[in-house]
């Protein structure tokens, strides 16, 4: 099964593939992502192309688009909390249906109890129980189905007159404002959709679809007009309508089963979330958090432990505070239709960007969607003083998160990116680095796979010495199941050899834990060894065609270097160009130093460097670790000043440390600090 993520995420991702809306660095982007970005041609004068020239035109139309998709996203996310209390609560209803004598608060406790044991566990996953999915819901859906035929049958059957458009309009046309509100009530008909394409990874598109018009929409069409009859003969039974409609004989069977898909459907939106979640994370959206993958087979099926106790916490406060389930319907219907009108909006620069549609399909589809959900809306805003605050105060919390967060993080990777260390620096330190060379080896964390951090030079400039050999050490986790330790670590060699720099990237799969990696240090020594052995091997084998090439751009290289030094002019910036095309690589070629520096490396042989490396494994290995600190200026604003140094800061704080993401050893760790202002 393909793995497939929609919501309001996944269309923003789809548009920065195919325009420079994202206010996120492209650094931030898969390789894929950049290639499928590179491949879209407009013509210059097609809708297509003008759209694209207009959203990129300025930087508040992105920002303006950032903050729609935020809207959405946290919208969704409050509809992850509401979704669990209504459904849980209106499920644990039944059990009161028969005793009219049991308190309310019974009920509350036994949907409460429901909600722990749910949200408790979430860390088994769905894929060894998501088998009784299916049936169960199938189950219910032929239970409630069933049930409104028989009442329909057994009531009145002239309510399915309601089908005609004649009686909505005449509906309607009486004009009295309770006759509008009431259109928030019949949205929770419809609710689940919006959550639906958020989930899409742990379905095929193509059996939602077949699912949805042969079972679901008839089945729900003659559960709400079996009601709808059963409600004609007995207005009094309102408020729990469902329960009492139900035949005596099949009760508790069907009060059982209701609960169970209850169940099933808090945990469709619940992994919803968990998926919003993770695709804020790459989008560098949200505060990290450790995301766990339940299962083998599929990559979209995880859970995140800090998000679950959230999201139970606040269930459990909406379920005990409302206590009924009218205004936790309000306020479930406030989010809904929000999460509609947004990906509404979406779909139009989606429309026009990606799938190239005529204008006048866009006109058509903006102008249906929204004959339906403005009314809704309107509808639903009237309620806001009866429960519909919920979900806005839930959007407007982690709105503030995710816009803070990702504000104060693309201002710091934009800083590292763009103070990174160039190779003409570096090499006008000379092999020393400027600095006394003491014995030892010095693995330095960054986040960045090219290139040498800024953080580095901080600390050259600050401390009077470094380690005798430097390792950069950068961990990536890729969309695999694992990596296979024996392809784990990719070295390369910064410099000339003399300057004992390395780069390591470490490549983990979303099951391999790194947290577990005891011997995490050995590894990297041992890759190390392993790459200084290799690059030997690949010294005195000629007949290799990756060498020949870089063999011969090192010729070119030094024939390029020998013109400039006869030419008299500078030649730091353009030794140091040349030397990072060719040294950063896989299989460096030799260093384009001058003649003695280079006669004097050549000659030094394989063993010595083995030995050389050894000695300063024995001298004791250090972790330095980059901490940027983030603040605002002096002259900023009241408002950023909070946003960025107290929110962001607390944000921080409550992230997950490298140290502990690296499994560093307290003894062997060494922060280095440096202070940012925006």
């Amino acid at each position: 099964m393909k793995s497939v993520e929609g919501g309001t995420f996944a269309l923003y991702s789809l548009l920065c593939r195919h325009a420079k809306v994202s206010t996120i660095p492209n650094q931030h982007k898969t390789d894929e992502e950049l290639t499928t970005y590179s491949r879209q041609t407009y013509e210059e004068n097609s809708l297509a192309a003008k759209v694209k020239k207009w959203l990129e035109g300025h930087a508040y139309k992105k920002n303006c688009l950032l903050i729609l998709v935020l809207i959405g996203t946290c919208t969704a996310i409050g509809d992850g909390i509401l979704t669990p209390a209504i459904s849980v609560l209106s499920a644990a209803g039944g059990i009161r249906v028969q005793n009219q004598n049991m308190s309310t608060d019974v009920v509350v406790i036994v949907a409460v109890i429901i909600l722990i044991g749910l949200f408790c566990m979430q860390h088994y996953g769905t894929d060894k129980v998501g088998w009784l999915f299916a049936p169960l819901v199938l189950l219910w859906f032929i239970l409630i189905g069933s049930v409104g035929l028989v009442n329909i049958h057994k009531y009145n059957s002239s309510v399915l007159k309601a089908y005609n458009p004649v009686y909505t309009f005449r509906y309607f046309r009486r004009g009295k404002s309770e006759i509008w509100t009431s259109l928030g009530g019949v949205m929770l008909s419809i609710t689940g959709t919006e959550a639906l394409y958020a989930d899409l990874c742990h379905f095929p598109v193509l059996a939602i679809q077949i699912a949805f018009t042969l079972v679901v929409f008839p089945c729900l069409l003659l559960a709400y007009t079996g009601q709808a009859a059963y409600i004609i003969d007995h207005k009094d039974h309102v408020v729990d309508a469902f329960y009492r409609s139900i035949p005596e004989a099949i009760y508790w069977p069907a009060f059982i089963i209701a609960t169970l898909a209850a169940v099933v459907a808090s945990q469709a939106t619940i992994s919803a979330t968990y998926s919003i979640i993770k695709q804020a994370l790459a989008l560098g959206c949200f505060p990290r958090v450790n995301v766990v993958h339940t299962s083998k087979k599929f990559l979209g099926q995880i859970y995140i432990p800090d998000i679950n106790w959230v999201l139970m916490i606040l269930c459990i406060a909406v379920t005990a505070g409302f206590k009924n389930q009218s205004q936790i319907g309000n306020a479930y219907g406030t989010a809904v239709v929000i999460v509609m009108l947004v990906t509404t909006f979406l779909m139009i620069p989606v429309m026009l960007l990606v799938w190239k549609s005529h204008w006048i399909l866009v006109v058509i589809f903006l102008v249906l969607s929204l004959t339906v959900e403005l009314p809704y809306f309107t509808a639903c805003i009237n309620k806001v003083d009866q429960g519909g605050w919920v979900p806005l105060v839930i959007a407007i919390t982690f709105f503030v998160i995710m816009y803070v967060w990702h504000f104060c993080t693309v201002k710091r990777y934009e800083f590292e990116m763009h103070s990174k260390v160039s190779m003409a620096w570096i090499l006008g330190l000379g092999p020393s680095l400027g600095l006394v060379r003491v014995p030892g080896i010095g693995f330095v964390y960054t986040e960045l796979a090219s290139g040498v951090p800024h953080i580095f030079s901080h600390f050259i400039t600050n401390l009077p010495a470094i380690h005798s050999v430097v390792v950069f050490v950068c961990v990536k986790y890729l969309p695999v199941y694992t990596v296979p330790a024996e392809e784990r670590f990719i070295m390369k060699r910064i410099g000339p050899k003399n300057y004992h720099m390395f780069r390591c990237v470490a490549r983990y799969g979303y099951k391999d834990i790194h947290k577990k990696d005891d011997n995490f240090e050995k590894m990297l020594l041992d890759r190390l060894l392993i790459f200084v052995r290799l690059e030997s091997m690949m010294d005195g084998y000629s007949d290799s065609e990756d060498f020949t090439i870089m063999e011969q751009k090192a010729e070119r290289s030094s024939r390029s270097l020998q013109l400039i030094e006869k030419a008299g002019g500078n030649t730091l910036s353009s030794i140091g160009d040349l030397s990072y095309s060719s040294q950063d690589s896989i299989v460096p070629a030799k260093s384009p130093l001058t003649g003695n520096s280079l006669t004097r490396y050549s000659s030094q042989t394989f063993g010595d460097e083995l030995e050389f490396l050894n000695r300063c494994k024995d001298a004791g290995v250090v972790h330095i670790l980059g901490n940027t600190v983030v603040q605002a200026r002096r002259d900023s604003g009241f408002v950023k000043k909070v946003a960025v140094n107290y929110v962001y800061a607390f944000l921080r704080k409550l992230c997950r440390e490298n140290s502990v993401i690296f499994n560093v050893p307290h003894e062997s760790l060494l922060n280095v600090g440096q202070i940012y202002y925006i």
